[in-house]
């Protein structure tokens, strides 16, 4: 008996050592751990405990500028102000509501509902004038904070709207060159952190650590506002005179592929974006009607629409026909007014006929039976060739977003009707930038360019720079051939259909157009007119696009003056320039 007493006794006291031997143990581990952390990481969790009482606010990047080629600034900057409030710092919620409201033209249950949600930050207004911005700061209330930042401001308001584009209430890049250039122009925004309590309330003798902002890059374009200002008075003028729906003016350099001017008019405020014309209803408009008005009035009308090009197609069907040898500047045809394909009566545009002519003079009268025997001539394989081997089923590259591709046959559904009305211009569909390029190559020696308006970028104070290169595509014409359709071509505008655009002491060369919108039968028409300056060595190319003009329709009648006009002004002021 004794002996299990013993045992009991001595199982109870190692049991107790055990016990005290754990605790300690654990007692040691929670001292080490302690100074672990209070030691070794102290740094880190001091950090942490400060980014638990800081509080961030965003400061905007000021967005780099668009520049033209002159140095005038088509896109820049306004100081502007966004007002937010902070709950827990707030003394007075209804003199806060009070003010806002009335400083800021809101409503009280928009603001009220803001002002009393418990949150770190609640932003009630951004982009509100500084001079407001300075009104709201004055009344020196707890829990308000007025930061400064920018706005986009286009200072030209509607001048080259759909090519410059224009930005969201985060200052992003929504549209046109804004959105394509949105890296280099956006820049780095900053921070303002302030220190709280546990309650949320700023610490006054903490102060503010800012991390400032990295202004982004300005954009150079090849734009000149000049040539842009003019090119946009005469396609308001031609709008208003001929009622047309609207029309279109594109300005390059063939030779590098350097856009001058690119105008679709009607235009819209860049200032204010979201404004419909005057002449749309939009009281009653719902959000998604609303939007796709919006996103018509935005729309692109020289790179994100298709048109049936017309008689001034008949520049590629000629260029391939000379560069395939099926067809020479001499060869002579007979024009009786039409042209049997098959079954099908194709007319010429004069019902009597032209009679006998050779190539040339068919160009300069812009013939359709001329054209549809040539085109029948190169047949389907070698006009597909060209096609290709010209870019036409290629996007051009323009740096402006949504480029609309060559509506056209698959090759082989292209029958003898339809090889022969592609051969004038129509049965297909093509964007007007792309046959300005295919034109541009045409008569600059064979080689196919790259439209494009970004030039470089650089820093606000010019101490980084970055020039752009663009894609040339040699020998897509032979020398011999482009040399052959510019002297065509200068005749068309000396003694043929494009006489309406010939300037006294100026070379000028180019071809008219008229087609007919679908569907066939409307009534409407489109007039166009290509153009190009000096006509043995261009360095200027001209397209003009009225569309669905009232009275009288005809390419060579309506849009070859426009680009006369246009050639008048820019020349001169081009020469001056060299």
């Amino acid at each position: 008996m004794k002996e299990v007493e013993h045992t009991h006794k001595t199982f109870h006291r190692n049991k107790t050592v055990v016990v005290m031997f754990i605790c300690l143990a654990m007692f040691l581990g929670l001292i080490g751990r302690l100074v672990y952390l209070m030691v070794f990481q102290s740094e880190y969790y001091t950090q942490k405990a400060k980014e638990l009482h800081e509080r961030e606010r965003s400061i905007k990047a000021a967005r780099g500028r668009i520049i033209d080629v002159n140095g005038e600034i088509l896109a820049d900057n306004k100081t502007v102000c966004t007002i937010s409030v902070i709950h827990n710092q707030i003394e007075d919620p209804e003199r806060v509501i009070e003010v806002l409201c009335k400083e800021l033209d809101l409503s009280e249950e928009y603001v009220r509902k803001r002002v009393e949600k418990y949150s770190s930050i609640e932003k009630i207004k951004s982009n509100v004038d500084k001079s407001v911005g300075d009104i709201v700061r004055a009344y020196e209330l707890d829990g308000v904070k007025v930061d400064e930042d920018y706005k986009r401001y286009y200072p030209y308001e509607s001048l080259a709207s759909k090519v410059l584009g224009f930005t969201g209430g985060d200052n992003q890049g929504i549209i046109g060159l804004e959105v394509i250039y949105e890296e280099y122009l956006q820049g780095i925004a900053g921070t303002i952190l302030t220190v709280t309590d546990a309650k949320g309330v700023e610490v006054s003798e903490a102060g503010e650590e800012r991390i400032e902002p990295v202004n982004g890059n300005d954009l150079y374009i090849s734009m000149d506002m000049n040539i842009q200002s003019y090119a946009t008075q005469l396609a308001l003028q031609t709008m208003e005179t001929k009622q047309a729906d609207s029309v279109s003016i594109i300005v390059m350099n063939p030779q590098n592929g350097e856009l001058m001017a690119m105008v679709n008019v009607p235009e819209f405020d860049l200032n204010n974006p979201y404004t419909l014309p005057e002449t749309v209803n939009s009281e009653n408009l719902d959000e998604k009607k609303k939007q796709e008005l919006l996103n018509g009035m935005w729309r692109n009308g020289c790179i994100n629409d298709t048109y049936e090009p017309g008689s001034t197609f008949k520049m590629i069907t000629a260029t391939a026909a000379l560069e395939e040898g099926v067809v020479t500047v001499n060869d002579n045809f007979s024009c009786p007014g039409y042209v049997m394909v098959g079954d099908r009566r194709i007319r010429c545009h004069k019902i009597a006929g032209h009679g006998g002519e050779n190539f040339v003079q068919a160009t300069m009268n812009s013939c359709n039976p001329v054209f549809v025997t040539v085109g029948l001539r190169l047949g389907v394989d070698n006009f597909y060739k060209y096609f290709k081997k010209l870019g036409l089923l290629d996007k051009t590259g323009i740096d402006l977003p949504g480029e609309a591709r060559t509506i056209m046959h698959k090759k082989e559904n292209i029958g003898q009707v339809e090889l022969a009305t592609i051969s004038f211009g129509q049965s297909f569909q093509i964007a007007p930038i792309q046959l300005a390029v295919t034109a541009s190559s045409i008569v600059n020696g064979g080689r196919r360019v790259t439209p494009h308006f970004g030039v470089r970028v650089a820093s606000a104070d010019g101490s980084e720079s970055k020039s752009f290169a663009y894609q040339v595509k040699e020998n897509v014409v032979s020398s011999e051939t482009s040399e052959t359709m510019r002297y065509i071509l200068e005749q068309v505008v000396e003694n043929g259909g494009g006489k309406n655009a010939y300037i006294e002491g100026y070379r000028i060369g180019g071809k008219t157009a008229t087609s007919q919108t679908l569907p066939r039968g409307s009534g409407k028409y489109i007039a166009s007119f290509i153009g190009f300056s000096p006509a043995d060595n261009p360095t200027v190319l001209a397209m003009c696009i009225i569309n669905n003009p009232q009275g009288t329709y005809y390419g060579g009648q309506i849009a070859a003056p426009v680009v006369k006009q246009l050639f008048e002004n820019i020349l001169p002021y081009l020469e001056g320039k060299e």
